[in-house]
């Protein structure tokens, strides 16, 4: 009886030291790669295979300041490297967001700009159908 009370609280005690262990690797920051956006209320961290939403305070205001002069357009994601926490999302959107702890980097954009199409006036394209309607 004292045998089998001994290993139950043994096997209890090495349990509740590996939940222990794995809560500190989730405080400890990952190094993270991507291209980064704050509009308004809202930041977005977005890598090859992954986005995360960021947790918006004053490490991301400072990173958004940085990124503002990069940007060619309201919209353009700029490259950054940060460390942060990845952890779930409590609230509604995103899965997953990163609490930033530290700015490793940014850098200028890459790419071109994407190409913009100007929808034609509506007066003028309905104009045009009608005249070529009665030609035909």
């Amino acid at each position: 009886m004292k045998k089998t009370c001994i290993l139950i609280a043994l096997s209890l005690i090495l349990f509740s030291c590996k939940n222990e262990k794995t809560d500190t690797k989730n405080t400890d920051p990952n190094l993270i790669r991507g291209e980064f956006i704050l509009i308004d209320d809202a930041a977005v961290i977005k890598g090859k295979d992954f986005i995360y939403g960021v947790v918006i305070d004053d490490i991301t205001l400072d990173l958004a300041k940085k990124v503002a002069p990069l940007q060619r357009e309201e919209y353009d994601m700029v490259p950054v490297v940060v460390k942060g926490i990845i952890k779930p999302n409590p609230e509604q959107g995103w899965e997953e967001i990163i609490e930033i702890k530290e700015i490793i980097g940014v850098s200028a954009p890459t790419s071109e700009l994407p190409t913009k199409i100007k929808a034609p006036d509506t007066e003028e394209s309905s104009s045009e159908d009608q005249n070529k309607g009665k030609e035909q």
